[in-house]
């Protein structure tokens, strides 16, 4: 018995050992989007004295910074309808489940004193409905004025009876690596919340769509999605956005989606009805790949050109592979993430400076920026590109994206070639709305889209 006991014993602590060996090296670090409801325990402090310093300019700035934002940023809440996954007896008998509501929560800022708000797409993405609540607790219902999934910003607006407070939006190429901000928003539904820190990165990537963000080490936490970033000068220099952690709370790095490329997203939608994206046309590799280690591109102060975009705004300034990318008007250039940085908040037509080292000279080179023409849509993995007028006419449609390339998965269905006009009845008028159509397919149900071949025939593609 003696011997079963001690045997056990053993096993326990060799299961302890390895699951906190696991825990503490080896569980992967999780990039957390940080909207979701969640309850917060309350731990009492101790009654420890504590050094408390005499307040200094640095203090009254933050107390002036947080007068100016707290007031301008909401509390929105986002009511879903959520009716469980599709059953077999609702395909034979037409049953289906009842239909309940969830709420999610995050944070907005108000951006103009008529109303319109700011906030981050996953916040109130599939709502039913959007409650808005300001900081003296009036309530308004908001309406969608217009999303943009891939850079995770969403404006909405509330019709109120007076003019409204509300904050300017800072320049974030001008932020400095190091400078105080304050982080504004509703953590755990506890309205009215800031947190200080300091900027630890600018154009940080996170492998999202390219996108880059401002890296803090203010406390953000589920509910401070949406909510501002600001200096103290009381600028929005940034949208809360993400927290990387292992846990789901913060552990000490927070992003933000930089104010300039929110305040151009927002702008498109109020202006076009939709995002206008600007790209250079150039492929860089990853410094981590062992491509680029081979061949020492990971070394390089500067964004090396392996590739060029045919029918780019790069490919038509004669930009060349081997050449390496310095600066981009006035922005200083180290890495890739830089550079799409600063060209995101660029349109199709902007023309920007491009410095160049080619083979030890230094040339300026003058780029009118494009639109992309393909891209992978998400989930299917589709290619797509956007269709010229000739193909329009031959396809015999006034819009839509043809596909150009098809996994190994979908070969079966004889989809090369063809356009997609349609998913989920939702028109697909270029590849930035099959993107978000797609990137938007129902997580439980069925999702169709409509293909169009060169004879005009239409067919409808169902599938789960």
């Amino acid at each position: 018995m003696k011997k079963v006991a001690s045997l056990l014993l053993v096993a326990i602590a060799g299961g302890a050992i390895s699951l906190g060996a696991y825990t503490l090296f080896l569980a992967p670090e999780k990039i957390e989007l940080i909207s979701e409801n969640a309850e917060m325990p309350v731990f009492q402090t101790s009654n420890t004295p504590v050094y408390t310093p005499m307040p200094g300019a640095e203090d009254s700035n933050f107390i002036t910074a947080a007068e100016k934002t707290v007031n301008a940023v909401v509390h929105v809440k986002n009511v879903t309808i959520y009716r469980g996954p599709t059953s077999f007896a609702e395909y034979i008998f037409g049953y289906e489940r009842e239909q309940r509501a969830q709420i999610g929560t995050g944070s907005g800022v108000i951006i103009s004193p008529d109303g319109y708000i700011v906030t981050n797409n996953h916040v109130i993405a599939k709502a039913a409905e959007i409650n808005v609540t300001l900081n003296d607790n009036k309530s308004y219902t908001a309406e969608v004025v217009g999303t943009d999934p891939s850079s995770d910003i969403a404006l909405i607006k509330i019709e109120a009876d007076e003019q409204l407070p509300y904050l300017a939006f800072g320049d974030s190429d001008n932020v400095r690596i190091g400078e105080w901000v304050l982080a504004v928003g509703n953590p755990f539904n506890l309205t009215s919340t800031v947190t200080a820190g300091i900027v630890s990165a600018k154009a940080r990537a996170l492998g999202r769509n390219n996108q880059t963000f401002l890296q803090t080490d203010a406390a953000v936490n589920p509910g401070n999605s949406g909510g501002a970033l600001v200096n103290t000068n009381g600028d929005l220099i940034g949208i809360n956005t993400a927290i990387t952690s292992q846990t789901g709370s913060y552990v000490g790095y927070s992003f933000a989606v930089p104010s300039n490329n929110a305040k151009k997203v927002v702008e498109d939608i109020m202006e076009y009805g939709n995002v206008l994206k600007g790209i250079l046309g150039i492929n860089s590799p990853r410094p981590d790949t062992p491509y680029a280690r081979n061949n020492g591109f990971n070394e390089i102060d500067g964004v090396y050109v392996d590739g060029i975009e045919e029918d780019s705004g790069a490919d038509d300034a004669d930009i060349q592979r081997g050449d390496i990318i310095r600066k981009i008007d006035d922005i200083r250039v180290r890495r890739f993430s830089d550079l799409v940085g600063y060209v995101s908040t660029k349109r199709p037509g902007d023309e920007v400076s491009v410095s160049i080292e080619r083979d030890g000279e230094e040339l300026v080179v003058p780029v009118i920026l494009k639109e992309r023409q393909k891209l992978n849509v998400p989930v299917l993995g589709l290619e797509v590109k956007n269709l010229t007028e000739e193909e329009k006419e031959i396809f015999g449609v006034k819009k839509g994206v043809k596909i150009i390339g098809v996994p190994e998965g979908y070969r079966e269905y004889d989809l090369k070639g063809k356009a997609i006009i349609e998913v989920n009845g939702e028109d697909v008028r270029n590849i930035q709305d099959a993107r978000n159509l797609f990137g938007q397919l129902k997580r439980y149900g069925n999702n169709s889209f409509t293909v169009v071949d060169e004879n005009g025939d239409r067919e409808r593609i169902i599938f789960q």
